[in-house]
């Protein structure tokens, strides 16, 4: 009984896990970003951190808008939807939800940073 129930908490798990990244939302590590980047350097690269991260250091081409600011989706909404669409955080996490956020705006290729700036010069 009891390995019927792990069993099922374990699919549950799985499930919401890959639905959490959002649908059309590619993860890119960063080695795939940096062959991205050393073949196109115009490309839409958009940090998702706040304005003082950013300003610490960021990839190079970059374009900071904050994910916590009021104006996110209308900053993203400025943006070519047509056009691929790479985003990035510290780790992670604001990027997963940003690019879920993009990709029900309409974009039609949206790529999250696996790990974020943390791991970019790794």
């Amino acid at each position: 009984m009891l390995n019927r129930i792990a069993v099922i908490l374990m699919i549950l798990f799985v499930s919401f896990s890959c639905n959490a990244q959002g649908k059309g939302v590619k993860l890119i590590k960063n080695t795939e970003l940096k062959e991205v980047l050393q073949k196109n350097n115009n490309i839409q690269l958009i940090d998702v951190r706040t304005e003082n991260e950013f300003n610490s250091g960021t990839i190079k081409g970059a374009k900071n808008i904050n994910y916590f600011s009021k104006d996110f989706k209308q900053e993203i909404s400025k943006l070519d939807k047509n056009k691929a669409i790479y985003i990035f955080c510290q780790v992670g996490g604001r990027s997963a939800k940003a690019a879920k956020i993009v990709s029900e705006l309409g974009f039609k290729e949206v790529y999250d940073l696996k790990d974020g700036y943390s791991e970019w010069n790794k």
